[in-house]
């Protein structure tokens, strides 16, 4: 399924990104999907205000490396002076593909800011930032969008992701739920596919990209040019490679551990965060890779009561104890 994408003046060697994911997808977790398969990632998702302020949390989003490459941004905000001025300062810190503006997130604070897919109520509002940052930056511009704010009115998106692609959006990133549904309910394929035949630039779709059967249903059943992996790849960045061969094969629970414990290594060694909460990322982290364990239960007991790094890469190295393939459990 992988082939190349063009965006606005850049081309890309694969179709199948790993998204912004806010609090998750930072340098230690791009680099594990990379070396599973993972050809284009995102930052996590950026607050315009908070990057222009210089905040320091949101700088340490922007940590990267030489192997975390090709890679794109997306700006969460409303006002299009603050937003360029932002993209500006984005592009001199990081070799960014493409910026993204997002118009998707349902989280309720940002809906009450008026961010995220709250811009699909006031699209003009979407449409002026499309316009400053298209018509001001030297890298392309892209919109992730939701399928509508309360329900899908096929007009009124239509309309919508066409006058997108009219402002200087070069892609459109397409979550088939509306906003107000958050995460729940099913995917609308139907609503991506009428929003692709609608639009003359690239449309990658987005929502329960869980595994290699579920992207080639998106991909047929929409007609996408892409698909955009969210938290599918949590505790599971072979996703990437299966999704491009077409395949599900089943990986160990010693692969797993193996994947796990290097993508600890990772956080201990690029996140900068207090020792506890740290602490707390490696054992979100290593829960994601439990799934599935024989005694899973008693796994993820322990981990959650681990006290130290050490700890948690105890208990995974005992976890092997539990396969029944495993002579001496």
């Amino acid at each position: 399924m992988r082939t190349m994408t063009k965006i606005g003046n850049r081309v890309l060697a694969t179709n199948i990104f790993l998204a912004p994911l806010s609090g998750i997808s930072d340098l230690a977790f791009r680099l594990i999907c990379r070396q599973h398969g993972a050809g284009m990632c995102f930052f996590e998702m950026i607050s315009s205000n908070a990057l222009v302020r210089g905040h320091k949390k949101t700088l340490e989003i922007l940590k990267t490396n030489k192997k975390d490459a090709p890679i794109a941004a997306q700006l969460l905000g409303n006002d299009s002076g603050l937003m360029l001025e932002a993209a500006l300062k984005l592009t001199e810190l990081a070799n960014v593909e493409f910026i993204d503006i997002n118009a998707a997130c349902p989280v309720k604070k940002v809906i009450k800011n008026r961010q995220g897919a709250y811009l699909l109520r006031e699209p003009q509002i979407l449409f002026g930032i499309l316009r400053k940052l298209s018509g001001n930056l030297k890298v392309p511009v892209t919109v992730k969008m939701r399928i509508g704010f309360d329900r899908f009115d096929e007009k009124e998106i239509v309309d919508i992701a066409r006058r997108i692609h009219s402002n200087g959006a070069s892609v459109l990133f397409v979550h088939g739920r509306c906003a107000s549904e958050g995460y729940k309910n099913k995917v609308d394929y139907l609503a991506i596919r009428k929003i692709k035949e609608n639009v003359g630039i690239p449309v990658f779709a987005s929502g329960d990209i869980l595994s290699a059967s579920l992207a080639e249903k998106m991909f047929r059943e929409t007609s996408c040019d892409g698909v955009l992996v969210a938290r599918g790849a949590l505790g599971n960045p072979w996703i990437f490679s299966e999704i491009e061969k077409g395949l599900s094969p089943k990986i160990s629970p010693e692969e797993k551990i193996r994947a796990a414990k290097r993508h600890l290594d990772y956080i201990e060694k690029y996140k900068t965060a207090s020792s506890s909460a740290k602490l707390g990322i490696m054992k979100k982290t290593a829960l994601w890779y439990s799934k599935g364990f024989p005694a899973a239960r008693e796994i993820r007991r322990r981990i959650s009561a681990a006290s130290s790094p050490a700890g948690i890469f105890e208990i995974l190295n005992l976890s092997g104890l539990y396969f029944p393939e495993n002579p001496s459990r």
